[in-house]
């Protein structure tokens, strides 16, 4: 099956049906950040250390994979020139409206997170990338792109899903509070699952999921030529009503620079 577009179509549907990462920021936020008072999130409940990209003023930042009308329009009011490339309409949709509404300007490009190639080498200063890697097959393409793309000294944030999370039957999980131990890793849906389960999935808008271990995220960010400077945990929030907030943090969010 072909699944970047299954994928494509399912966050197209998400941002249709509210889903919480299509949300865009609200007025407030966005007069906030023009104030220099931003704060951006890479994961549920832990904001971004502001620090970690400090004065954003005329900085180029690309969005990876950041579509939804979250941390774009903050770093485009807080003074980034900011670009946003995701594979879903719907959610470019989100930062357009945003940009509309608050009189920001952005740029919005339909794309593959793994393919970069209409960016130029070291067009930007920054990269921010919410959790989004569990949705691509092979991230290797994804750092070097990110390392190509960044200038000498730039800054890569992202954030990804603790693959620890996919052993586990995750109707068990979601319906019963039921901690079963199902799946093998690294996790590749549409090859895990039945027939009947991977159409079951298109029939109802779902993403399919990778695993990914974290040899392919910290080490692929480390071979790509990134030096990691920063690190934290985060947990899903206990409204979303997953169990495993309890036991486990469920996110992972790195900074990392490429080497002068």
């Amino acid at each position: 099956m072909k699944v970047f577009e299954a994928n494509q179509a399912a966050w197209d549907q998400a941002a249709e049906r509210g889903n919480p990462y299509a949300q865009p920021v609200s007025a407030e936020e966005v007069a906030a950040a023009r104030q220099g008072r931003w704060r951006i999130h890479l994961s549920d409940i832990k904001a971004v250390p502001q620090e970690w990209l400090g004065d954003v003023t005329g900085r180029r930042i690309l969005c990876l994979a950041g579509g939804g009308g979250q941390q774009a329009p903050l770093l485009a009011a807080a003074g980034a020139e900011v670009t946003v490339i995701d594979a879903s309409t719907g959610q470019l949709a989100q930062d357009r409206a945003v940009a509309d509404r608050q009189g920001l300007h952005l740029t919005t490009v339909q794309g593959d997170m793994a393919d970069l190639s209409m960016f130029d080498d070291e067009q930007f200063d920054a990269i921010v990338n919410p959790v989004s890697t569990l949705f691509v097959p092979n991230l290797t393409p994804v750092w070097r792109e990110c390392h190509r793309t960044l200038s000498p000294g730039g800054t890569l944030l992202t954030g990804f899903l603790n693959p620890d999370e996919f052993v586990f039957d995750s109707e068990a999980l979601d319906d019963r509070g039921e901690f079963v131990v199902r799946y093998p890793l690294p996790y590749i849906e549409h090859e895990t699952l039945s027939a009947p389960g991977v159409a079951a999935r298109q029939a109802a808008g779902d993403m399919f999921h990778f695993s990914h271990t974290m040899d392919a995220q910290l080490g692929g960010i480390i071979a790509a030529g990134f030096v990691i400077t920063g690190f934290y945990e985060d947990r899903r929030p206990e409204s979303d009503g997953n169990p495993i907030c309890r036991y486990l943090p469920s996110y992972f969010v790195v900074r990392a620079e490429r080497r002068q």
